[in-house]
């Protein structure tokens, strides 16, 4: 904490207002007996911390207790308008924008279609999808405290040009990020959309409580993100978790990956490759939209397990496949767990992720447990929320200023 001192009245009282705030987050409304007895404060200094908070708008009383002995007591919970954030999630179709209060609540969201979208158009239509979840929460852009952006690939931190996403059309101009950083009032962050997947995972889904884990992600790309230490790794260039780029056996050699935007692991187990497998099976289906068509045939896949032939060795030759990826991966990384999200192998459930774990067994020296993601509902999107407000909170609920 800036121009204080460790161990002054000014810095305890921070950290106490702080840990009180974090409470009422995790638990919700809160007596000042209940935060007095789970922070360890006495009665008179957890009253002058919730009088103190009140005073800064940082918390608002919230109705009474009931149903037990005694004078009702009042309850405090952290007031959501104390601050608001908002993420985005693009990709080459859509730019998606979320608005939450400091809570975590999502109070607006808005979707922009973005076709032919070129290097002069991409500011504005950050600025519209913005201004249309600010309008849906009640706010307008200058009310929100930061932004963060998720996009496929990630913004070199040499160059600030985007790499590893030349499907992305309109962000690869090396003065993308100042002309957004000038047209926008709040501190705006970029994150790789499958980082942004962990965040969401590691706060409040599969990952929670896990310091080290890796996330693989397959829908439209396959991607995974690398969490060390309780950090995200990034690597020299932002590419680190680009595992569709890994080649593996089971698939010609891919060369100049970046300009053909794919690799073994991609050509080998993207979700291009369930329609491909189906029709080698026999199993009538549809190629394209392969990133649909490949969740539709992995979930009828999971349905049918042991009692369709074709389709039982559908879900099997896949697990292969994919465990033959993750296998290089635990050899490098050693994750003590495997978080398997996306659309095409969220659709296999349990039953795909039972056979990769147990092709994995096979193929690699540890054996890292592996589970299915939980947040299923725009992961991308609340990943970015939860960035975003872990740092607008740091600032917001320091009192020590």
């Amino acid at each position: 904490m800036t121009g204080t001192t460790p161990g002054t009245p000014r810095v305890l009282r921070a950290m106490n207002d702080r840990a009180a705030l974090d409470l009422l987050l995790e638990h919700g409304p809160l007596s000042r007996t209940r935060i007095g007895k789970l922070t360890g404060l006495s009665k008179p200094t957890a009253s002058q911390l919730l009088a103190r908070l009140e005073a800064a708008g940082l918390v608002v009383a919230t109705g009474t207790s009931e149903g037990r002995p005694g004078p009702n007591a009042q309850l405090y919970t952290v007031n959501a308008r104390a601050a608001h954030v908002a993420g985005l999630d693009v990709n080459e179709r859509r730019i998606v924008a979320a608005v939450a209060d400091v809570t975590g609540a999502e109070v607006g969201q808005f979707e922009l279609a973005t076709p032919g979208r070129r290097a002069d158009s991409v500011v504005r239509q950050v600025a519209d999808a913005l201004d249309g979840a600010a309008k849906e929460a009640g706010l307008t852009r200058a009310d929100l405290h930061r932004v963060v952006i998720g996009t496929p690939g990630a913004f070199d931190p040499g160059t600030g040009r985007l790499r590893y996403a030349s499907h992305l059309p309109g962000w690869h101009s090396p003065t993308l990020l100042e002309e957004l950083a000038a047209s926008l009032p709040m501190p705006v962050e970029y994150e790789n959309d499958v980082n942004l997947v962990a965040v969401a995972e590691q706060r409040l889904g599969a990952a929670r409580g896990h310091e080290d884990f890796v996330l693989l992600w397959n829908e439209e790309g396959l991607g995974a993100a690398l969490v060390i230490n309780g950090r995200l790794h990034r690597g020299f260039t932002g590419g680190a978790g680009e595992v569709g780029f890994l080649p593996v056996p089971g698939t010609p050699l891919v060369r100049q990956v970046v300009k053909a935007n794919s690799g073994g692991f991609q050509e080998l187990a993207g979700a291009q490759a369930v329609p491909r497998l189906a029709k080698a099976l026999g199993i009538d289906t549809p190629q394209q939209p392969y990133a649909e068509a490949a969740a539709t045939l992995l979930e009828r896949a999971a349905a049918a397990y042991e009692r369709d032939d074709a389709l039982t060795e559908l879900l099997r030759q896949y697990a292969h496949r994919l465990a033959t990826g993750l296998a290089s991966v635990t050899a490098v990384l050693d994750p003590g767990l495997i978080v398997l999200s996306g659309g095409a192998v969220a659709a296999g459930g349990e039953v795909l992720r039972s056979l990769i774990q147990s092709e994995l067994a096979e193929l690699a020296a540890s054996r890292p447990r592996l589970v299915v993601g939980e947040i299923d509902r725009t992961p991308v999107l609340r990943g970015a929320l939860e960035r975003a407000l872990a740092d607008t909170r740091d600032e917001v609920f320091d009192t020590s200023r």
